[in-house]
């Protein structure tokens, strides 16, 4: 393992398919890890494409601050006061173009929202990840974007992500033809091995917001370790001062990244945070 070329202040990591053994437990060697790591007085904030409601579970192991970044970079939550602390949303302008742009190019999409009260989707987005059987309102993305009744805004308007599914395409594919109908005016990228898109405003990824959190602790990037293994871990690997990919992370994130450790199964993280306290403290 190349050691930072700064002493790390803060791991930022990923958590479904780097941090989280399949089936989004935390290993016994992990959580020992993370608490070393915060024992030791280097910040550990997860930096994940989860909203904020699934979070719950992983309250015992978010350290000392609390805080988790969510949405790729579109809410900051606290994770023990179930508290959002700052968001990014889409605007409402920008998010139904997203939306007409992406059905004109790919007939048979279909979205979900996420907002700060919870969720909402189309009748032909199958809801089938954790907690997705909570009530929520379920009707077509304009009618849950648009302005009802006086004024009062739809359940998704101020969303910090949408979600974007289609029945037919390679994830790949995806992602390239939705980047190439929507350009400039959102972020989209993917963490799943289906065809599920993750939208966000523009300008917000991980790598934004966990820079303005760092900013406000007075953490240089030269002083963060990141780890991550797919399309939406990009930017924030890129950023910070050391970055490493698990093994069974995406290609391209393989390719991006120089250092690797061990796969998600295999407490890759756990194994390089530890020797990044160990060298801490020779």
């Amino acid at each position: 393992m190349t050691q930072p070329a700064t002493r790390p202040r803060l791991i930022a990591t990923d958590l479904d398919g780097t941090l989280l053994c399949q089936g989004g437990t935390v290993s016994e060697r992990t959580a020992a890890a993370l608490l070393a790591a915060e024992e030791a007085g280097l910040r550990v904030v997860f930096v994940t494409g989860r909203p904020p409601r699934w979070m719950r579970l992983l309250s015992e192991h978010i350290g000392g601050h609390g805080v988790a970044i969510c949405s790729n970079g579109g809410a900051v939550y606290d994770v023990r006061r179930e508290l959002l602390l700052e968001s990014f949303p889409l605007s409402g302008p920008d998010a139904l173009a997203v939306v007409d742009r992406l059905r004109e190019r790919l007939p048979g999409i279909a979205f979900a929202f996420e907002y700060p009260a919870g969720y909402a989707r189309e009748p032909q987005y199958e809801a089938r990840m954790w907690g997705d059987d909570e009530a929520h309102e379920v009707a077509p993305a304009e009618q849950l974007l648009a302005a009802g009744p006086e004024g009062h805004p739809g359940p998704a308007l101020g969303s910090y992500k949408i979600l974007a599914k289609h029945p037919g395409l390679d994830p790949d594919a995806f992602l390239a033809e939705a980047r190439a109908a929507v350009g400039p005016l959102a972020e989209i990228t993917r963490s799943s091995p289906i065809a599920l898109l993750e939208i966000s405003a523009r300008g917000v990824t991980k790598a934004s917001t966990l820079a303005r959190w760092c900013a406000e602790l007075g953490i240089d990037r030269s002083e963060v370790v990141a780890f991550g293994d797919m399309p939406n871990d990009l930017e924030m690997l890129a950023w910070a001062g050391t970055s490493y990919a698990v093994a069974n992370a995406h290609p391209e994130v393989l390719a991006a990244v120089a250092q690797h450790t061990l796969s998600n199964q295999d407490d890759g993280v756990a194994r390089v945070i530890e020797e990044l306290i160990t060298r801490a403290t020779v």
